[in-house]
């Protein structure tokens, strides 16, 4: 009797046993479906950023995580500011089959390559904040840029000059009604860079100021160049500098330090500096009143929307207003707008 339960109950848990084995290959299986499900939900993008330390592509890298949870994966690297190794993390892309990658260019010349690439493996691309030149946005129909119109941010610049000049007579130094300026620029041949510079002492002149360039250099978007290069300027030109237009808010922050150690923002001593992309330590140069103004460079809404067209185009659809929210021109262009920044609307910045 006692055999035959031992035999009884050996086969009920070999049965059982059996029963587990088979419920656990259903299981394993189902998660391998479910793998599958969610990678078609959530499709793998490679992001190659220009290089990591870039405050205003910080915030763009914050934002494209922050805009693809739940919706893609995204695989984010430094190209170290060098285009071989970004073209190496395209290879790696490719190698590892993603469906869409996010390119920000190291040199906006070389995206050619890249387009080539991408095409070879039919993987759609979407470059962002460097705008490849057009003839290469043309070579694919798959491939897209997300950025802002550089002229209008120089635009506002120049405006916000403009004010302040009207406002404050003082501001004309040595009275000649001549603007007596400085430029700081970004990296040579960058389109930010040529137009920022272009368009902001346009928008100056087109308002009925004279100007005149006391210096003007590039500083390659950093901050400690930009303040070595305003002690240049101010070595060889002194209380004659009566504005700093900057590129970027890096180039104007590192400004704003070597004007402080030159004794500026101490007293009635003020200089009118004024910059591009309403990073958060220029919001704070606007509260402690060192920074004239800045203007929003959308590093959330530029985020969102190359998260919301590469995730579309990883899932073989293609781009539209419906699908991404965002309006597309020309079938390949997102623009997103700037917007002045003064003490008067930081809030504007900060949401």
């Amino acid at each position: 009797m006692k055999k035959w339960m031992v035999i009884a109950i050996a086969g009920a848990m070999l049965t059982l046993a059996g029963c587990g084995a088979s419920t656990g290959g259903n299981q394993a299986e189902s998660t391998t479906n479910g793998g599958n499900a969610a990678t078609s939900e959530t499709p793998k993008i490679g992001v190659a950023i220009y290089k990591f330390d870039d405050t205003f592509m910080t915030g763009v890298r914050n934002a494209m995580t922050a805009a693809a949870d739940g919706k893609a994966e995204l695989d984010i690297v430094d190209s170290q500011n060098a285009q071989p190794t970004q073209n190496e993390k395209v290879d790696l892309f490719i190698s590892k089959k993603y469906k869409a990658m996010a390119i920000n260019p190291v040199d906006r010349t070389a995206a050619g390559v890249i387009i080539d690439k991408a095409k070879a493996a039919d993987i759609p691309v979407v470059f962002l904040n460097r705008e490849p030149i057009a003839e290469d946005m043309n070579k694919w129909d798959k491939v897209y840029y997300v950025g802002a119109k550089a002229e209008e941010s120089g635009t506002i610049s120049g405006q916000i000059i403009v004010d302040y000049w009207k406002a404050n007579p003082k501001a004309d130094k040595n009275g000649d009604g001549v603007l007596q300026y400085v430029m700081l620029k970004g990296e040579p041949g960058h389109q930010d860079a040529e137009l920022r510079t272009k368009f902001s002492v346009q928008a100056i002149q087109d308002a009925g100021i004279k100007v005149e360039a006391l210096a003007e250099d590039t500083a390659m978007w950093d901050r400690v160049k930009g303040q070595e290069k305003m002690q240049t300027f101010l070595a060889s030109n002194g209380d004659k500098i009566e504005a700093v237009l900057a590129n970027n808010d890096d180039m104007g922050l590192g400004a704003i330090e070597a004007l402080k150690a030159a004794g500026y923002f101490k007293g009635d001593k003020y200089m009118p500096v004024v910059s591009v992309d309403a990073t958060a330590p220029a919001i704070q140069a606007l509260q402690d009143g060192t920074l004239l103004g800045t203007v929003l460079n959308d590093a959330k809404n530029q985020g969102a929307a190359t998260v919301a067209l590469a995730t579309v185009l990883a899932k073989g659809e293609t781009p539209t207003k419906e699908n991404t929210s965002y309006d597309i021109t020309d079938g390949k262009y997102v623009w997103i707008a700037y917007k002045k920044i003064t003490k008067d609307n930081i809030a504007d910045a900060q949401q």
